[in-house]
């Protein structure tokens, strides 16, 4: 878990009272489940096409919400260096995870259009496309 020593000299009590009072060693934690949640779904998203996307979305979302409510509890002195380095690594991993979703997503839109393509050409035998003869000349 969290050492408040980090923060605060082993004798001094109030203050690591108040750091615990600040969510500081909850929205670590949280932090770092966010970071489990978004690696294990940027490596899924990587290897597994059965990979339910949904349910990682939900569980990002009541990550951020429980981040969101430990964060509002904390004021600005509470926030410790390694909450800022918590937050840098959680943006890198986050900017990761944003560009393979992209990536899947493109890879998902060329294949549903490849499967289109493939669908409008077993449908017609090409006799009467628009496709075949090009654009229809005004009369």
């Amino acid at each position: 878990m969290y050492d408040l020593t980090t923060i605060a000299k082993p004798d001094d009590t109030a203050v690591r009272q108040n750091a615990g009072h600040h969510g500081g060693a909850s929205a670590l934690a949280i932090m770092r489940r966010i970071e489990e949640t978004i690696d294990a779904e940027t490596a899924a998203i990587r290897s597994d096409p059965r990979f339910d996307i949904k349910a990682s979305n939900t569980r990002k979302s009541r990550h951020l919400y429980e981040l969101s409510k430990a964060l509002k509890s904390t004021d600005e002195a509470g926030l410790a260096a390694a909450h800022r380095d918590a937050l840098v690594r959680l943006r890198n991993k986050l900017a990761a995870n944003e560009a393979t979703i992209k990536a899947h997503m493109s890879a998902v839109g060329e294949v549903a259009n490849l499967l289109q393509d493939a669908i409008e050409r077993v449908q017609t035998d090409g006799t009467y496309s628009e496709r075949e003869f090009g654009q229809a000349s005004p009369a």
